[in-house]
């Protein structure tokens, strides 16, 4: 879910970039990027995975 995210923000900051957009408050591409690499970042260490079908996640076979 979080490398979803990550390439949303991507396209996002890519698109910033391209345009030569900064949003005031000195937002701008570079910061759109940053974010989608601590996305990824976090979605390489496992966090934000889902169900993993631990002790009460995950589905049953009957």
């Amino acid at each position: 879910m979080l490398a979803i995210v990550a390439a949303i923000i991507f396209g996002i900051g890519f698109l910033l970039d391209v345009l030569g957009i900064d949003i005031p408050g000195g937002i701008s591409g570079v910061t759109f990027m940053l974010l989608g690499l601590c996305l990824l970042a976090l979605h390489q260490a496992g966090i934000g995975a889902g169900s993993t079908g631990g002790f009460l996640g995950g589905s049953r076979r009957t």
